[in-house]
């Protein structure tokens, strides 16, 4: 009976798909019917249009569109190609393609400005109003006219049109640059001046074109510096070797003490081109007032040197500036450079050079421009030792006037050969027009067959005293 009854539960499971029991005496067993699967019948589907005479009407509009399209394409490559010609007439022909492309427009216009042969400043100043007309927008197109109506002597429509390219685009350095320097063309130089001020604060790469600009328009330092230039100090360096280049010591010391009053730190080799512009103008005193500011402002060690000498740090214990009132040191080529320590009682360190024997070498260095008073005697010193200089030629200490020939040449005793530690000591008398010595070590080419330099030689102590400081009477 149980087997029977499975029988018709599981006839029963093939129609309703739901789990069966099976019942056994023995064993109690379970199972899952399975599902019947349901298979979807497509028939064709036929597309059909409603009216027949469309698809003509499809295939004619996509070969209008089409050409449509080629043509505009067409059209837009000519006036491309023909905007961008170098011949008058074929940009016109360009320009008349696109009517209103205020590119195109305005290229017309700068063409004919640049025209001189053919000028026509009435047809540049149309272009320019064309293009303007085509695009308000743009600054670059209202400056363009403000220049072609300046040409035409419309000043103020000149200024009308600065005005409208400064409200398109406020923050623009080229247009408060370019408006200023109208401004500053009619006369108007405060009105100018704040608007070149305006470009340099905007892009500081205008600030080089601004000092030189302003300082032809004024010639007053303070104008420049109270109206323009913004109070850093870069701009501030900038002007130093603007003021450096043209030889102009005066306005240069009025940014300096400028830029010494912001208390900002200052990098020492940026102050340089200043430095030697004054040594070349002479001037002695502002020379080494700027170069104890210059150090201070840098954060070096700036304490006057020992004994009254007028040599800077003459015992080596700082490194060379290579520049200033500093020593200097180019490294030639065929010497090797390096400290050493110094006799005993004779400053820091000494400074050792060494020569490789391949070179007839002239040595010029290491060398220091010495500020120095007109007509007076100092006592120069220094010790020098040397291993196995060759040559006839050896090593010694030269003293000029370097911007005035033949006004000083006091030279120390030749050193060839090997030599312990030796005092070098000479008094030097100066010109009446001297304001600088060069203090420097020397060495002149050779005239020998073997002339190639090898050795070593060691230098320390080196100073520079006013005679009267000493006890002894200056003339």
């Amino acid at each position: 009976m149980a087997n029977a009854a499975a029988h018709d539960f599981a006839h029963a499971d093939r129609h309703t798909c739901v789990p069966t029991v099976l019942f056994r005496t023995d064993v109690l067993e379970f199972g899952l019917a399975k599902l019947p699967i349901v298979i979807g019948h497509y028939g064709p589907v036929q597309p059909s249009l409603q009216g027949v005479p469309a698809r003509p009407a499809i295939l004619v509009f996509a070969l209008a569109a089409g050409a449509l399209l080629s043509y505009q394409a067409t059209r837009l490559w000519l006036a491309y190609h023909r905007i961008h010609s170098t011949r008058l007439e074929i940009i016109e022909r360009g320009a008349a393609l696109e009517p209103g492309d205020a590119d195109a427009w305005d290229l017309l216009g700068r063409y004919r400005q640049l025209d001189f042969a053919n000028a026509d400043p009435q047809q540049e100043l149309a272009d320019y109003q064309r293009a303007v007309r085509e695009d308000p927008l743009n600054a670059s197109f209202w400056m363009n006219l403000a220049g072609a109506y300046e040409e035409n002597g419309d000043l103020s429509a000149a200024q009308n049109a600065f005005e409208r390219a400064r409200s398109v685009y406020p923050l623009s350095a080229e247009v408060a640059w370019n408006y200023g320097n109208f401004l500053l063309r009619q006369g108007k130089e405060e009105q100018g001046y704040a608007e070149i001020h305006h470009a340099v604060q905007s892009d500081p790469r205008m600030l080089s074109l601004a000092i030189s600009r302003v300082w032809r328009s004024s010639r007053d330092v303070n104008v420049l510096l109270d109206q323009v230039l913004p109070p850093d100090v870069d701009a501030y360096i900038q002007a130093l070797d603007f003021f450096a280049s043209i030889r102009q010591s005066d306005p240069a010391l009025v940014v300096w003490r400028r830029l010494i009053s912001l208390g900002k730190v200052v990098a020492l080799p940026r102050t340089f081109p200043f430095l030697d512009e004054l040594i070349l103008d002479d001037r002695a005193a502002d020379a080494r007032q700027v170069w104890v500011d210059a150090l201070t402002a840098a954060g070096l060690p700036h304490e006057e040197p020992l004994n009254h000498s007028l040599v800077w740090n003459g015992g080596f214990a700082g490194d060379f500036s290579n520049g200033g009132l500093g020593w200097r040191w180019n490294s030639p080529i065929g010497v090797a450079v390096d400290f050493d320590t110094a006799p005993p009682a004779s400053g820091v360190r000494a400074v050792r050079l060494d020569f490789g024997g391949g070179l007839n070498l002239e040595i010029t260095e290491p060398m220091q421009y010495v500020p120095v008073q007109p007509a007076h005697t100092y006592h120069f010193h220094a010790l020098m030792r040397t291993e196995e200089i060759t040559t006839e030629s050896g090593m010694r200490f030269s003293l000029i006037d370097p911007n005035h020939n033949d006004a000083v040449n006091a030279l120390t005793d030749n050193f060839t050969g090997s030599h312990n530690w030796t005092a070098l000591d000479m008094d030097v008398t100066t010109g009446r027009e001297t304001n600088f010595l060069l203090v420097r070590l020397l060495r002149t080419s050779s005239r020998l067959f073997e002339n190639k330099l090898s050795g070593t030689v060691w230098i320390a102590d080196v100073s520079l005293v006013p005679a009267d400081s000493q006890g002894n009477p200056s003339p």
